[in-house]
């Protein structure tokens, strides 16, 4: 009996274990993020598997006898463990399977700098198109061009500004064409997403639109509009404090 409930525990340790490593090995590039995912599902699977044994094995009087602590660490670890992956699963089962969001569906802001940085990546630079633009307005129908009562120079300055405080990399910056287009890195498994801001002239004021596209996925589990969301509040935020 000893011996079963430490086979119990070793299982929700070796998947604890899985789900640590599945991110930062992906963004160290010792292997592709496939295999990242693929080592999230296993670790679903062995901790679910652990904490539905450990329950059985506490319910029975003779395995639960002088392991109570065992049985619990192994019910605590793998279901920790499982909640994560699955949580996972939930939230992109809630959103739309795109990976390109923008504020203008109809003409979306074009990457030109970092096209060539995108050119082996698996989702092509290009808009996917009108069924893509139609999931999108059904599921983010607050993500929309940010009209600015400010010069296009201002709000080109404070864009920048706020690009750099997300922590993206910006790749180029000009002022002329009024483009913004830089790369931001996920922080568990390093996933590329680029994005683009393009601020034009509108009646006074300014129209700001932003872009955000997944490198690789074909669902960004909301990542690209949680980014574009929080990009223009942080920068409605600096143009009313500037």
């Amino acid at each position: 009996m000893k011996v079963l409930r430490f086979i119990v525990l070793l299982i929700a340790l070796v998947a604890a274990v899985f789900l640590l490593v599945a991110g930062p090995g992906t963004r160290m590039e010792w292997w592709d993020f496939r295999f990242g995912f693929t080592l999230m599902r296993w670790a679903l699977y062995g901790g679910a598997a652990a904490g539905v044994l450990g329950v059985i094995l506490l319910l029975v009087p003779a395995t639960r006898r002088g392991g109570t602590a065992v049985l619990l660490a192994s019910i605590l670890i793998g279901g920790a463990t499982a909640a994560v992956p699955l949580l996972q699963v939930q939230n992109a089962r809630s959103v739309p399977p795109i990976h390109d969001i923008t504020t203008d569906t109809t003409n979306p802001p074009e990457f030109v700098a970092i096209a060539p940085l995108r050119a082996e990546a698996p989702n092509p630079v290009g808009y996917p198109g009108q069924e893509t633009a139609e999931q999108q307005r059904e599921a983010y129908p607050d993500i929309r061009t940010l009209q600015v009562d400010a010069w296009p120079a201002i709000v080109f300055e404070h864009a920048l500004e706020t690009a750099r405080a997300s922590g993206w990399e910006v790749i180029d910056a000009d002022e002329t064409e009024g483009r913004i287009e830089a790369t931001a890195t996920t922080f568990w498994f390093g996933f590329k997403d680029d994005v683009v801001i393009r601020i034009r002239g509108d009646d006074g004021g300014s129209a700001v639109d932003v872009r955000s596209k997944s490198r690789v996925g074909r669902s960004d589990v909301g990542a690209n509009a949680a980014r574009i969301e929080a990009y223009l509040e942080g920068l409605q935020a600096r143009l009313q404090s500037g």
